[in-house]
């Protein structure tokens, strides 16, 4: 990749415009993809190749427009057009499948809703204010407006679902917490990432924490996990207060989400009723410093555009940990998506 940008600064002008407009072309074919998720189209090809017609008439759609669509697409990577008019699975078109584990069909479908849409539409008004361009569009913060309208809550639920479980087997995979008795996920959401934990650590005990109506909805995945008998799940709020006693508190993709000042009162809950050698261990990516390419700096502008929180590079989460009576001991697997960052007790 840094061989990459030094290509860059050697193009000519013209070349340069030619780049600029291949960006640009990605909006386009992003729209296409959220499109042809939405449709289903790559679950239509699972037995084979279709005409485009039958395809067409399968999900609903005009023959010709949709032949239009899939060239373009085709054209980046994503299917194959095997014979005129007709078209295939690749790899690329594999990930679009519903029935797979690790599916990006809901990624995608999510990412295309016209609310999201429209508030990367107005990422000016956050660049112009620092403010969430998403509650500017739509007088509300993103997870009420989930919360309001449960079928797209479905959708992102199952979309973030899938991509934070896969970063977070390599977190867990990548840190050792041997040796912990007792562990709390913040914001555990249905309970996967602790299910993961106490499948790996068979000595160990867990309590999925979130809001009420959510911690109650991991007892199925934990029932399966084989670990509810080692497990509880707890309602509350992270900002008001969380649970005590635990010698280490995992914070799994929720701290991005945060402003600063929300992020240090949750770590201040956390420190005033954990274990005095316990740790807090936060996985959420960690931004390099300077040029070098990591997909958390666009992930960031997703969180300009839709929260009030960042993405932080290691020194600013030594910031948060220092105003919350923590200090930083360890960042693992740095170059990761997502890194493992450490705190302990001051």
């Amino acid at each position: 990749m840094a061989a990459d940008i030094a290509a860059n600064n050697d193009l000519t002008l013209d070349a340069a415009k030619g780049r600029m407009l291949e960006f640009q072309n990605g909006l386009r074919l992003a729209h296409l993809l959220y499109s042809v998720a939405e449709l289903g189209v790559a679950d239509q090809l699972v037995a084979g190749p279709l005409p485009v017609d039958e395809i067409a008439k399968r999900v609903d759609a005009n023959p010709g427009a949709l032949y239009r669509a899939m060239r373009a697409i085709a054209s980046r990577g994503v299917f194959t057009e095997v014979a005129p008019n007709t078209f295939a699975l690749n790899t690329m078109a594999e990930t679009l499948r519903s029935d797979i584990p690790g599916s990006l069909r809901d990624h995608f479908r999510y990412e295309g809703q016209p609310a999201l849409q429209q508030a990367y539409a107005a990422l000016g008004h956050s660049i112009r204010t620092g403010q969430s361009a998403f509650e500017y569009v739509h007088g509300t913060d993103l997870f009420s407006y989930l919360t309001a309208r449960p079928e797209l809550g479905e959708v992102f639920n199952s979309a973030m679902g899938e991509i934070v479980s896969h970063l977070q087997s390599v977190a867990v995979a990548a840190y050792d917490l041997s040796g912990i008795r007792r562990i709390v996920d913040i914001g555990g959401g249905h309970g996967y990432l602790v299910a993961r934990i106490l499948q790996r650590y068979p000595e160990m005990r867990g309590v999925v924490f979130d809001l009420p109506e959510v911690a109650p909805g991991a007892i199925e995945v934990l029932t399966e996990a084989g670990v509810i008998d080692r497990s509880e799940t707890v309602g509350g709020d992270y900002l008001s207060s969380v649970p005590p006693g635990a010698d280490a508190y995992v914070i799994s993709h929720v701290v991005h989400q945060l402003s600063d000042a929300e992020a240090i009162t949750v770590l201040k809950n956390i420190r005033e009723v954990m274990d005095p050698a316990g740790r807090v261990v936060i996985l959420d990516p960690v931004i390099p410093e300077g040029d070098v390419p990591h997909p958390g700096k666009f992930l960031d502008i997703v969180m300009m555009a839709l929260t009030p929180g960042r993405e932080r590079t290691e020194a600013e989460f030594a910031s948060l940990f220092q105003a919350a009576g923590l200090r930083h001991v360890e960042t693992v697997a740095l170059s990761a998506p997502s890194s493992v960052i450490v705190a302990m007790a001051d």
